[in-house]
């Protein structure tokens, strides 16, 4: 059997600096496909990702589509089919569910790092889900807390050290206090691994938290944190237009380009107590 994937990968590089060139060792982050299977029903999807924390990512992925039933996961495996390429065993997972395994959606197809599952960037697929609104209340979270996410999540990439080529998510309390910290080459695969950190330790929903990531906010990485429960999603970049729509119609207080002491509130400003 092959031995199992790490998040980083060992390379050689021609290092030019002004006229001096050096061969030298590096590291890169590892990328390879996640297959992930539903017991009795076949393959859902296909993910390019940085191998660890491959159960919590297939989790955190099948809460997201609303695919786990309330019976919720019996239990997950790497593939052990003989038949499989030895190379591919750990590649794929198999997720098996209590109750009976559901009808697969239509559109399963490959996932890059980069995108996320295209094609699905539509508020009416939230509405006819039946996804709710987050509720509003609670204490506002200080600004000179979210000041001090972007330090909080980069202090935690300890892949990142290493290869410079992960994107982060970050779960923390409204006092700043970071829960957990997760790393891909997948900005929303590292929000999958987080909520199905946090689905697989019986913390759902995650009312009174904060999601702090390390890139853009797309529509997908806001829509995994509203079905997570999450109140509050912060990004050091900019969020997509169909973010922010998202964002407002589903009650998220949704923060961009937080970076030296400054940041945008694009929606539901309500839940962050301003400077007066």
């Amino acid at each position: 059997m092959r031995t199992r994937p790490g998040p980083v990968t060992r390379v050689q590089v021609r290092a030019v600096n002004g006229d001096e060139l050096a061969v030298r060792p590096d590291r890169v982050a590892t990328e390879e496909p996640l297959e992930i299977r539903i017991d009795g029903a076949g393959t859902l999807t296909v993910t390019m990702r940085t191998p660890g924390h491959d159960f919590e990512l297939a989790a955190g992925f099948l809460h997201a589509e609303g695919l786990l039933g309330p019976g919720g996961i019996r239990r997950m495996t790497y593939c052990t089919d003989p038949a499989v390429d030895a190379a591919q065993q750990y590649n794929i997972v198999t997720v098996a569910l209590d109750g009976p395994a559901p009808e697969l959606p239509d559109r399963r197809f490959a996932v890059t790092s980069a995108c996320g599952v295209c094609g699905k960037a539509s508020l009416d697929a939230l509405t006819l889900r039946g996804c709710a609104a987050l509720p509003a209340g609670g204490p506002p979270v200080p600004a000179e807390i979210v000041y001090g996410l972007p330090d909080a999540l980069r202090a935690a990439q300890r892949t990142f050290d290493t290869t410079g080529g992960l994107h982060a998510a970050g779960l923390f309390t409204a006092a700043g206090e970071p829960l957990c910290v997760r790393e891909d080459v997948g900005r929303h695969n590292a929000v999958d691994k987080l909520v199905g950190w946090a689905m697989l330790a019986g913390r759902l929903p995650l009312a009174g938290h904060v999601l702090m990531v390390s890139g853009r906010t797309s529509y997908e990485i806001t829509q995994k944190a509203l079905v997570a429960g999450i109140p509050i999603v912060c990004a050091v970049s900019a969020p997509s237009s169909l973010a922010v729509s998202l964002a407002a119609e589903f009650g998220l207080t949704l923060v961009g380009f937080l970076r030296e002491r400054r940041f945008n509130i694009y929606t539901h400003p309500e839940r962050v107590s301003l400077p007066q």
